[in-house]
């Protein structure tokens, strides 16, 4: 690995500052203005590990290849030999390699060689319970099968394999299987549930998750609770909590047990060259999840996974808002996600906030959805600050950019199957549990297929706040639908839109459509509903012939 100690980035990050502002004009000089000088975060330079110049093999320590043998003992022995002289690097070379937990050490850098699989053992007996946060939430799970805890420069590299086994810790529905798969499943082992919908590791694991909220289950405290549903409490694949600089470059990561990397209150992160990928039917196979780091960049990597390709997180409702550790200063580019629930996603555990995030040049390609904000009352927390340019999708089968402050914790796919985003709910009382997402900027968007192009739903109570969506250019099933919104505009759009309404606005103000543009001959409708209307500008959009107007909007709220 080559040492070095900084990684500079010299990119021009630019990020909209809060505004209190109310009307249409102000806040889109805001939002088109250029960018460089609104609190432009420069020259942000991300640490690398740096490791001695020490190296030891694996097989120096009576390792042996095949994937028969356990060698969690030569791992452990060799990591501890580095950790003797100060760190340094173990080479893994070629071969299938049987393994329990893995416990990083400070100053280490573990360097797969092409040709080497790790395989963690299946035996879940040998993955012992420890106090982490899964999903945001303080909890026991099984350790990682990659695990380390208050560390400083740690690196992976090498194009090598690591390898979960996660079939053996995961649910599995059934209507993600072909028969031949269900079967298999059903042949291996494990219990199917009365309706024959699901299949499951264990009686221990389907009878836990009936009291679970999502993954976790708050109503256990001790341990001794926990044991008793070991099973259940299946892992990330790598856990990396509290730490400085760490790298992960080149390998391939797969088949995690739940999420498959996940960096936890980490400063100096950097992700690049890596493959991540999952069974697109693996239950929470979330691809990479930074969660309240500081000073990120994921780069140059491939995505194919289960659920949320690249997530920005920051800990879910009292256990994120008393962490108070926001995620921030993040960068993500040239990145290809195939399949995934969504392409880069922020939320829906966000309670500790998220700010500062930049998104440049990565392509969706059949991901649920492409660029997925999510949240609910209860969360908390602020997301702000975010930069989005030149993002390219195809074959989105749900919302291509989505704000969803109703998340309920299933894909999109599911909450529209189920009648979900519906128009709005009755406003409630705003205090800490209430998220907020405002400052948002996205240019040189382009969607090639989507059931839906954009769907923005904020909180009755905490409107979506400055967003800017410009340059798009769209062909989609569905258009765009805007509910309580402050400050949104969508400018310099072509759409290619097959329902006959493109724009559904419920409850929204102080907003702007410019340079619309419809590219279809067939009758095209604009729907404004809602009392809270006010301050919708209209007058350089083309987009209709026709503009429904509700009984509820006040008068002169639209401007033709």
């Amino acid at each position: 690995m080559k040492k070095k100690p900084f990684y500079p980035l010299f990119v021009a990050l630019t990020f909209l500052m809060t505004s209190h502002t109310t009307t249409v004009e102000a806040q889109s000089a805001m939002a088109t203005k250029d960018l460089s000088e609104i609190n432009t975060l420069k020259n942000l330079q991300i640490k690398e590990p740096v490791i001695p110049n020490h190296s030891v093999k694996l097989t120096d320590f009576g390792a042996v290849s095949g994937g028969q043998v356990l060698n969690t003992k030569a791992f452990a022995d060799a990591i501890e030999a580095l950790t003797q002289k100060g760190g340094g690097k173990l080479i893994i070379p070629a071969g299938i390699w049987l393994t329990g937990p893995i416990i990083l050490k400070s100053n280490l850098e573990l360097h797969a060689e092409k040709g080497a699989l790790i395989k963690f053992t299946p035996d879940k007996s040998l993955y012992p319970l420890v106090e982490t946060s899964f999903e945001g939430l303080n909890t026991w799970r099984c350790i990682s099968p990659i695990y380390g805890k208050n560390l400083e420069n740690i690196a992976f590299t090498g194009s090598g394999v690591w390898d979960g086994s996660g079939e053996v810790w995961r649910q599995v529905k059934r209507s993600k299987l072909t028969e031949n798969q269900w079967k298999k499943f059903v042949a291996s082992g494990g219990v199917v549930n009365e309706s024959k919908t699901s299949w499951y590791p264990s009686e221990v694991f389907m009878k836990a998750s009936e009291g679970a909220d999502q993954n976790v289950r708050p109503d256990l405290k001790t341990k001794e609770d926990f044991e008793k549903i070991h099973d259940f409490l299946r892992p990330v694949l790598v856990s990396i909590q509290n730490s400085k600089n760490v790298l992960f470059d080149g390998p391939v990561f797969q088949n995690s047990p739940a999420w498959n990397i996940h960096p936890l209150m980490i400063e100096n992160l950097i992700v690049r060259n890596v493959t991540v990928r999952n069974p697109w039917f693996s239950q929470n196979g979330d691809g990479l999840d930074v969660e309240s780091c500081k000073n990120v960049l994921v780069e140059n990597s491939s995505f194919d996974v289960g659920d949320d390709a690249i997530c920005i997180k920051s800990g879910k409702d009292k256990d994120g808002r008393d962490r108070g550790i926001p995620c921030e200063n993040v960068i993500v580019r040239n990145n290809v996600v195939y399949h995934g629930h969504g392409g880069v996603t922020v939320g829906s555990e966000m309670s500790g906030g998220v700010k500062n995030l930049y998104v440049t040049n990565c392509t969706f390609m059949g991901t649920d959805v492409g660029l997925r904000f999510k949240s609910t009352r209860g969360r908390g927390g602020v997301v702000e600050n975010i930069y989005i340019s030149d993002i390219n999708m195809t074959d989105i089968p749900s919302q291509a950019i989505s704000f969803d402050l109703y998340y309920g914790g299933k894909s999109i796919a599911e909450t529209l199957a189920e009648g979900g985003n519906t128009i709005s709910s009755k406003a409630m009382p705003v205090n800490e549990e209430t998220p907020q997402f405002k400052n948002i900027v996205m240019k040189n968007i382009t969607i090639d297929g989507a059931a839906q192009a954009v769907f923005l739903q904020g909180l009755p109570e905490m409107n979506l706040e400055n967003i800017s969506i410009s340059n798009l250019l769209v062909k989609a099933d569905k258009g765009v639908t805007i509910i309580d919104g402050n400050g949104i505009k969508i400018s310099d759009a072509k759409f290619d839109i097959k329902e006959s309404n493109v724009f559904t606005i419920y409850n929204v103000k102080n907003s702007a459509l410019k340079n619309v543009e419809i590219n279809s001959t067939s009758p095209k409708a604009i729907t404004i509903n809602g009392a809270a209307c006010q301050n919708i500008d209209l007058t350089s959009s083309n987009l209709s012939k026709k503009t429904f107007i509700g009984e509820t909007v006040p008068k002169k709220a639209v401007k033709f």
